[in-house]
């Protein structure tokens, strides 16, 4: 672990399958914009795979317009094992799909690994259609696409609003993948979930550590050691906050309810007990191995639009 000031708003996620050799398995780079730190990414990189660790950055492609990729991002991308392309309808204003299919077809031609990000409002937006069909067509199915919905988060809490009552107000397990993704954000402060909006205002149970006094090690004994992330992760926040808190925390939804745990101090000793018993751990075990075992297809229809889950095996061996 390293620390340093990233500029640009750039993240660094973690994840990690919890394996005895403590190193994570993938370092994650995104923003903001993390290519624009070009040299920072490439030493990340490099380093990253000295240690046996793989890596990948998320762009939004601003490079893309230029016609050629410039010296410096060439080398960042080529530094890491695996390189995405972010695509939406806002991003597509400033740089056309055209433009983005270009660099990624130089890459892919001297035999990079990359995928497409396409977020959108639905399953029903027909620029996820129009978008996902295009991909298709001009890279004859080599390249993957994890299709999203856009969340209430950033720019977009401002104005999108989705419904997250449940018709029985009865909250389901729900295991949070995310809980096992470490980010460093940009002042070097580490949480242990992948929504960076969490960096805004870290609750006590998600914090790990700072990147300038804990190193990986450490980070990681945090995370698999900590009862509350244990249960996050095992039955997922909203399943938390209905057996083990007297706080109504569930009526914001998902992360906002995971965020929320911390404001009943009973949370935690409650949570504590629980985890603390056997038939929970092999439980917890059992669980943890269904998750890695289903792959990225689970991942994607989890985390993504199911409709479009099949995507993410494209150009695959999967």
């Amino acid at each position: 672990m390293t620390s340093g000031q990233f500029a640009g708003g750039m993240f660094l996620r973690f994840v990690d399958t919890f394996s005895a050799d403590c190193r994570p398995d993938v370092l994650s780079m995104s923003g903001g914009e993390a290519l624009l730190r070009p040299e920072l990414v490439r030493q990340l990189g490099e380093r990253a795979r000295r240690s046996g660790t793989r890596s990948s950055v998320l762009s939004g492609m601003f490079f893309a317009t230029a016609g050629r990729i410039p010296p410096e991002i060439r080398a960042a991308i080529d530094a890491v094992d695996h390189f995405s392309a972010s695509i939406d309808a806002f991003h597509e204003r400033q740089v056309p799909r055209t433009a983005v299919f270009r660099a990624l077809e130089t890459l892919l031609a001297d035999g990079k690994q990359v995928s497409v990000r396409i977020v959108g409002k639905d399953a029903s937006d027909p620029y996820i259609a129009d978008i996902v069909d295009d991909v298709r067509r001009v890279f004859d199915d080599r390249v993957p696409m994890l299709v999203r919905a856009v969340s209430g988060f950033g720019r977009a809490l401002t104005w999108l609003r989705r419904d997250t009552a449940t018709a029985s107000g009865q909250a389901d397990a729900d295991p949070c993948a995310r809980a096992a993704w470490p980010v460093v954000g940009f002042d070097g402060t580490i949480v242990a979930c992948g929504n960076d909006d969490v960096l805004d205002g870290v609750p006590p149970h998600l914090r790990l550590g700072h990147a300038s006094v804990d190193d990986w090690a450490t980070v990681r004994a945090h995370s698999t050691t900590s009862s509350m992330l244990r249960s996050i992760r095992l039955f997922g926040p909203e399943y938390v906050a209905q057996e083990f808190s007297d706080v109504p925390a569930r009526c914001d939804g998902y992360c906002r309810t995971c965020t929320r745990l911390s404001h009943d101090p009973k949370v935690a000793e409650r949570v504590h007990a629980i985890m603390a018993k056997r038939s929970i751990q092999a439980l917890e075990a059992e669980a943890t191995a269904l998750q890695q075992k289903a792959g990225a297809l689970l991942f994607a229809r989890r985390h993504g639009l199911p409709d479009y889950a099949e995507l993410a095996l494209l150009g695959t061996s999967a």
